[in-house]
């Protein structure tokens, strides 16, 4: 499984097929009841962020999607009883939303109603025409308003086809993503009905409102994210270089990936952390803290991470939905003069970082008020880091899975989160970034560099931290090619 652009996925050409819900199904959903019990912040700030944006006639890209290739001469009807089993699974897949302003209400639909069949939608004969269908299907049928907010299809040819998925963010994650396709060709080879499936993502809401009500303006991990956003100019973290958009300004996302290290070079980093006290991801942090510092961002790193809150909860280890926490990520050089120096108080912010994450979202923002933050500095969207291990999920090692990539929409942005990945073979990054010429010069400034320190680390046993380098003068350079890899460090040791 790797996390790559949209347009870098290129199944073969086929017949469409897609499922929707049947016209009895259609009409218990329209009608299926208001469910009680609370939904998590975050699904319920990106339905109402959804709808506001709908109403301005904004084409929805708030989605995450997912798609695979399978062996063999498809059996239609297998998967329409992959997928009705696999939605009727997971409660979250049942629901839709109902957004009246502030309002937001859950429907969910009974499982004994839900119900799909197949539409035959014809060829797909080049790569232009695989990707439009693609995403016109997902900007349309993505929607958490309606029943289901998730596209579900096959591109089918004699010997073989793709399989896909794509949902709204309320319903879905990249953990769900990596999940999905390999259930659902679990359910394709071996259906079982009876398998009630993992738990609710409806009970993690509740379980979430209750630790926030837990974590009181008193609490240690309230206090701590209260003092990091007042010590850090009442702002969510930004991008470490200047993306040359003013304030409130986006643009529309240029996709980004660059390979960091290869199969020797992982186990080469992840020895030298480990040998200095740290762990591989307490080294990436290092890794970072040193970037921002060499390239004239100051000797302290702020940045904010997301955690897939499965870690912590084994009973959602396999549900489907939006397990995530935010936490930021404090490092101060100080006087450390090299990369092995560097990790043990990279090691303690990790630490310090999974501690924060188990304060909720809405308790994090409300630690931000608290510092003195303005409603604009709290919903600011923070510049983002995700690391992810492909290595542990439990389709690992099956055709579905290893030849499975996941993808999201690409709408606008004024950020650079990165998604720093992991498998068998190497270490990569991806990051949707926005397509300005000066913001693509600075990126791929950051991001180049970044993997030269971490390839020196994995090349050399450690990195010399140097001083910031003077002002570049960036106005002459031509920008980077909007979908850019870097080849990958060769190892010989």
């Amino acid at each position: 499984m790797k996390i790559t652009a949209l347009q870098r996925w290129t199944p073969e050409p086929g017949t469409a097929f897609r499922w929707q819900p049947t016209p009895s199904c259609r009409a218990a959903a329209a009608d299926a009841p208001v469910a009680s019990g609370p939904m998590t912040f975050l699904a319920e700030n990106h339905v109402r962020s959804a709808h506001r944006a709908h109403s301005r006639g904004v084409p929805h890209r708030a989605y995450l999607g997912s798609g695979t290739d399978l062996d063999g001469a498809v059996d239609l009807d297998a998967v329409t009883t992959a997928l009705t089993i696999f939605v009727r699974r997971h409660p979250i897949l049942r629901s839709w939303f109902e957004c009246d302003g502030q309002t937001v209400l859950r429907h969910v639909v009974d499982v004994d109603d839900v119900a799909f069949e197949v539409e035959e939608l014809g060829p797909l004969d080049t790569p232009e025409a695989i990707d439009r269908h693609l995403r016109t299907r997902f900007e349309a049928e993505t929607r958490s308003d309606d029943f289901p907010g998730l596209a579900f299809g096959v591109i089918a040819r004699p010997d073989g086809f793709a399989m896909f998925l794509g949902c709204d963010h309320a319903l879905s994650d990249g953990a769900s993503q990596a999940l999905a396709l390999a259930e659902l060709a679990e359910l394709y080879e071996s259906p079982d009905a009876t398998d009630p499936g993992p738990g609710d993502y409806l009970d993690y809401a509740i379980a979430e409102t209750e630790v926030a009500r837990d974590h009181g303006t008193d609490s240690p991990e309230f206090l701590e994210w209260r003092d990091t956003f007042a010590r850090n100019g009442l702002r969510m973290p930004m991008f470490p270089l200047d993306l040359g958009l003013a304030p409130g300004d986006t643009a529309p996302v240029a996709p980004l990936e660059m390979d960091i290290l290869d199969r020797v070079g992982i186990d080469a980093f992840d020895k030298v952390c480990k040998s200095a006290g740290g762990s591989f991801l307490s080294g990436i942090y290092a890794a970072m803290a040193i970037t921002g510092h060499e390239l004239g961002c100051g000797p302290h790193h702020y940045g904010m991470t997301v955690l897939n809150t499965r870690a912590q909860l084994p009973q959602f280890a396999r549900s489907q939905g939006w397990f995530c926490a935010f936490a930021p990520v404090e490092i101060d050089l100080g006087a450390s003069a090299t990369f092995t120096e560097l990790v043990p108080t990279a090691r303690e912010a990790q630490q310090r970082t999974k501690r924060l994450a188990t304060l909720p979202v809405q308790s994090a923002l409300a630690a931000m008020i608290a510092a003195g933050a303005t409603a604009d500095d709290v919903v600011s969207a923070p510049n983002l880091l995700s690391y992810i291990d492909f290595r542990w999920f439990p389709g690992e090692g099956t055709p579905a899975y290893d030849r499975g990539v996941i993808f999201t929409g690409e709408g606008r942005t004024a950020n650079a989160s990165v998604w720093i990945n992991r498998d068998h073979e190497r270490l990569y990054l991806g990051s949707q970034t926005p397509g300005t010429p000066f913001a693509q010069r600075q990126v791929h400034r950051y991001f180049t560099h970044l993997c030269e320190v971490i390839g020196d680390v994995a090349i050399h046993g450690d990195h010399r931290i140097v001083e910031p380098t003077s002002a570049v003068d960036l106005a002459d350079d031509p920008a980077p090619s909007r979908l850019e890899e870097r080849p990958l460090a060769r190892h010989d040791h």
